[in-house]
């Protein structure tokens, strides 16, 4: 039950932040339309840890925060390698480790790496990825090891 209540509060949030109408009419359409789709997953037995993580909670909404300066950062780096006179590249494919335990984990942690500018996950292993990386400084191993950690303490909790 509380998987369903989960997942109606995100879809209507999501609704009302996506269509920004405050009118009762489209509320009640939204509503509808919220309870439409959480019937239909229900029916498809979708209703799982995996569809519906409400066990990550806070910890992923403080990864969340970490991740998208992460991403300005890397943004900003990117910036500079592309308006630089030269453009100093140096693309490599790296092997990083990913200690996670759970698909989710290595879901998490594979889309944060494609998700930060200048790298890519390009393949998944058990236990490893295959990645792309623009710049020596996006290969580096102590960001990938930092943020394998912070997806490692989500996972765990």
């Amino acid at each position: 039950m509380a998987k369903a209540i989960g997942l109606s509060v995100a879809l209507f949030a999501l609704w009302l932040a996506l269509s920004g109408f405050f009118k009762p009419f489209l509320l009640m359409l939204g509503v509808l339309s919220c309870a439409l789709t959480l019937y239909l997953a229900y029916r498809m037995k979708l209703l799982d840890d995996e569809a519906v993580p409400i066990q990550l909670r806070l910890t992923l909404l403080l990864y969340w925060g970490w991740l998208g300066g992460e991403i300005f950062k890397s943004a900003v780096a990117v910036s500079k390698v592309i308006l630089a006179r030269n453009m100093p590249l140096h693309q490599q494919l790296i092997a990083v480790p990913a200690p996670q335990k759970t698909d989710m984990g290595h879901v998490i942690f594979a889309n944060s790496i494609t998700l930060t500018p200048g790298t890519v996950t390009v393949e998944t292993r058990p236990g490893i990825f295959l990645v792309h990386a623009l710049t020596e400084e996006a290969s580096a191993m102590d960001g990938f090891a930092e943020m394998g950690r912070r997806v490692a303490e989500i996972e765990a909790r």
